[in-house]
């Protein structure tokens, strides 16, 4: 019996954890599968994980005010609104600067993980006179299941969206064109497909997945923003892209298997077996070997990173 409720928490914890992975990743490949590289996954979740905490907060507000013992439950779901416009707003922005002004995309994203370092300071200042986390909130996203494996919304959405992303990206129009204007895009502008329009979907569709995967930081799994809480969320997201050969399946098990070493790591995390800061770093390196051994040659999409000349 015990080892079957730690199994379940085990499992629980490994789901939880590869939830934002999975969104932000799943988005990544909407990015580059139209041959536009978006390394500011990273910027996007925490730019999301902002929005979501401070728009949840100030949705309660009011009922607070006059009444202190008032739990607004509509209040998380704007913040999860917030958080996925936001993230489409930054993912546009990188698209436009990289297909607009052609504007090396690696530079780009980079600006963007940047500017979600200093910023959210900023805000977090003038909002709260504090600059590394916001006020809590009363309730955050409520959790749906059983015991142990009742779980975040979001948590649901991540992996609902495998089977969605596949049938959109391999059995529709829009899949069959966005994926042309990453590997041909000359062909598909040929064929009367607009390659830069295909591109901005792709990026903004990005930017919106990971955004999503900031509100699960900030209000599904916590109930506030802390500066820096991606925790490099949005580079594992990459790597897990890039080892799951830009395939939805790919995807699924690379960020499973970094859920699964976070949770044991978790796990590890109330013994004495190790140092804290060797458990906190276990899930990132054996990753990195894990995939990197047995994953093969990875083939990205011809055109990823090549600005279109029309």
């Amino acid at each position: 019996m015990i080892e079957t409720a730690l199994l379940l928490t085990l499992v629980a914890s490994a789901l939880r954890a590869t939830t934002p992975l999975l969104l932000a990743a799943l988005g990544g490949m909407f990015s580059e599968r139209a041959g536009v590289v978006n390394i500011g996954l990273e910027g996007i979740i925490l730019f999301g994980a902002l929005a979501a905490a401070v728009v949840a907060r100030f949705a309660e507000l009011p009922a607070i005010t006059q009444n202190p013992q008032a739990v607004v439950a509509y209040a998380p779901w704007l913040g999860l609104l917030a958080a996925a416009v936001v993230g489409g707003v930054v993912g546009w922005l990188h698209a436009f600067i990289s297909i607009r002004f052609k504007a090396d995309q690696v530079i780009s994203g980079t600006a963007i993980n940047l500017m979600a370092i200093g910023l959210p300071a900023v805000i977090l200042t003038g909002l709260y006179d504090n600059s590394s986390n916001s006020e809590p909130i009363r309730n955050r996203l409520p959790e749906w299941g059983v015991g142990a494996m009742s779980f975040s919304p979001l948590v649901y959405l991540a992996f609902v969206l495998v089977p969605v992303t596949y049938y959109v990206l391999f059995r529709t129009p829009f899949g069959l064109r966005l994926r042309a204007v990453g590997e041909h895009p000359e062909a598909a502008d040929s064929v009367g497909v607009d390659v830069r329009r295909m591109r901005y979907y792709g990026v903004v569709i990005s930017g919106v997945l990971a955004g999503l995967g900031g509100a699960y930081l900030s209000i599904g799994n916590l109930n506030q923003f802390i500066s820096e809480m991606s925790g490099g969320r949005g580079f594992i997201a990459l790597a897990a892209l890039i080892f799951g050969k830009w395939h939805p399946l790919g995807v699924l098990g690379a960020t499973l298997l970094f859920g699964a070493f976070e949770a044991a790591a978790t796990l590890l995390g109330g013994s004495q077996l190790m140092p804290p800061t060797i458990v906190q770093s276990l899930p990132f390196i054996l990753t990195m070997f894990v995939l990197a051994g047995f994953i093969g040659r990875s083939v990205a999409p011809r055109a990823i990173g090549k600005p279109f000349d029309k």
